[in-house]
């Protein structure tokens, strides 16, 4: 019988129109359609171009549609495809001209997603999926975003407005780039640029509320959508999205789906983020700014290895619920520290009142690293995604880790633990710099060698620390968001996640609950306040038309008709 027969190579179904079918039969079957004893290890394939071709069940389904589907008939077809040959692997190839927004594509269920893919994407995918593996690679440049319904008055003031400041700060950061250093101009470009993030602060603060009140809320890309191809934005339905663009493609590739592929994927795309070096975007002055450029990329790529012995830790202890959570906070000190010394050097050693002293050493013994910051969200649903491959809830659904929304998601939660704990242990090095002069020449930047420089910079990191304590994260609470920090595009862009924050609201001081009746009060004073000036301009229209106006019509026709009769009358 056919199907008894062995199949020496992978067996592939190609379902495409002609042109694009021949193309796939020469990429993949080169020197393997006509050599049928040719090793499996040299990549050959049987190639099938219909069900009628098929030895048996094919191993990889690759479904090119050929022309532009609506969304709901690509994802139904799809759907009908991977229920047609499950459990066997579905890849679709899309062209660049396609009405698909970010969230719509990565939705797909399909274990591979190619857009616009180059010969070898192709072949580096289809050895991927045959492994078991999973391979995403957009082209966020052609991505159109689909239509939404019109934007109330606060959603385009505060859209428009957000929009202008990205072009002003893009044009501030290029001629940033081409001015002299400790130049007048690079002073006032620099103060320009904490001009518009204040300005973009203020925005958010006046029209995000308004525009949830004023007008309909839009539909807003999903969490992957926004983290991989539109830089920050909300995980939710407001529609505000205030940053930077994200990275120039989506390429996710998972060798395996189990958690710790997960894991190897997250930090793959991590360390290459790092490597490139990190811009500030987000709005905030950062104490990692002040470490040298080598420094802060040393620190990231430290804490990306010991948070990889930390899981591989974690998986073998085999803890389960709030444990997990407990043992993780337990094990943060000692991963700051241990991530402090590979930065620092463990053999480096620097003057200090006429002796030697081992840096590393010295650091870990002067630095509090008991502290946490209050920002950073519950660390649980991250663990039991990352540990034990638990689903993670991504926008009201039960995502697999290996989905990508779920793992663009996981990337984001780690990318905010990143920075704070480099933001932590770099609040702490400033510290120490400022009572270690030798130190400075070390770890920090050629601009704070001045103490001058150095305690100014201290000085306005407490400053902004005390102003977001007392103000802005009440304000975060009571609106249930949560701010994020995100490695995209080699800068770090601000992300709001929205999630409910109760708890935390019940346990601030009483200046800090004062900031959030004065919210409470607004919000609900704010429609009568509008009410009252609608219906006083309705009275003031009808007091200016049917009284005054008349009025004035009755005094012109009695002047009119005594005119008249004195013009009569001589």
């Amino acid at each position: 019988m056919i199907q008894s027969q062995a199949k020496p190579h992978p067996e592939l179904l190609l379902l495409a129109e002609p042109l694009l079918r021949e193309g796939l039969l020469r990429l993949l079957g080169e020197g393997s359609a006509q050599d049928q004893d040719a090793p499996e290890s040299s990549g050959s394939y049987r190639l099938a171009c219909g069900v009628s071709e098929l030895v048996g069940r094919p191993d990889l389904v690759i479904w090119a549609p050929g022309q532009s589907l609506p969304a709901p008939t690509l994802a139904r077809e799809l759907s009908l495809l991977m229920e047609r040959w499950h459990p066997q692997p579905v890849m679709v190839l899309l062209g660049a001209e396609g009405p698909y927004g970010a969230d719509v594509l990565l939705g797909l269920p399909a274990a591979g997603l190619l857009q616009q893919p180059n010969a070898e994407t192709v072949r580096q995918a289809v050895a991927t999926l045959l492994a078991g593996g999973r391979v995403i690679d957009l082209q966020p440049d052609q991505v159109k975003a689909t239509d939404g319904p019109p934007l109330g008055l606060g959603q385009w003031l505060l859209q428009t407005g957000l929009q202008q400041i990205q072009v002003e700060e893009a044009r501030c950061c290029q001629w940033l780039a081409l001015a002299d250093a400790s130049s007048l101009s690079e002073l006032v470009l620099k103060g320009r640029l904490r001009e518009l993030a204040a300005a973009r602060a203020l925005l958010l603060w006046l029209w995000g509320p308004l525009g949830m009140a004023w007008g309909s809320a839009t539909s807003s890309p999903s969490v992957a959508g926004g983290l991989a191809l539109a830089g920050p934005a909300d995980w939710d339905s407001s529609g505000f999205s205030n940053g930077t663009e994200g990275p120039s493609s989506t390429a996710i590739t998972l060798r395996d789906r189990t958690a710790l592929g997960v894991w190897l994927a997250i930090r793959q795309r991590l360390d290459q983020a790092a490597e490139v070096g990190l811009r500030n975007n987000s709005g905030h002055l950062l104490a990692f700014e002040g470490l040298a450029p080598k420094h802060r990329r040393d620190l990231l790529l430290a804490l990306l290895s010991h948070l990889d012995l930390l899981l591989t830790r974690l998986r073998h202890e085999r803890l389960r619920g709030e444990e997990l959570a407990e043992r993780w906070q337990q094990l943060q000190p000692e991963l700051r520290r241990l991530a402090l010394s590979a930065m620092a050097g463990p053999y480096v050693q620097l003057p200090q009142e006429g002796s030697l002293l081992p840096v590393a050493i010295t650091l870990a013994k002067e630095g509090d690293f008991e502290l946490d910051d209050p920002e950073l969200p519950s660390p649980l649903p991250m663990l039991l995604a990352l540990v034990q491959a638990q689903p993670l809830l991504v926008n009201g659904q039960l995502l697999a880790p290996d989905e990508p929304p779920a793992l663009l998601q996981l990337e984001a939660l780690i990318s905010n633990w990143l920075i704070r704990t480099a933001e932590l242990i770099s609040a702490e090095l400033l510290a120490s710099c400022s009572t270690w002069p030798e130190l400075r020449r070390y770890l920090l930047s050629h601009d704070l060698l001045a103490t001058r420089n150095l305690e100014r910079l201290r000085n306005q990191l407490n400053a902004q620390q005390r102003w977001s304590g007392w103000f802005e994260r009440p304000i975060q609470l009571y609106e249930s968001r949560r701010l994020l920090y995100c490695l995209q595009g080699g800068a770090i862009t601000p992300l709001l996640l929205t999630e409910p924050r109760d708890q935390e609201l019940r346990r601030l001081g009483w200046l800090q609950q004062l900031v959030t009746l004065a919210l409470e009060s607004r919000d609900a004073i704010a429609p009568q306040l509008h009410a009252l000036i609608r219906r006083t301009g309705n009275l003031v229209g009808l007091v200016l038309t049917q009284v005054i106006g008349r009025a004035i019509g009755l005094v012109g026709r009695g002047i009119l008709q005594g005119m008249g009769r004195s013009l009569g009358r001589s």
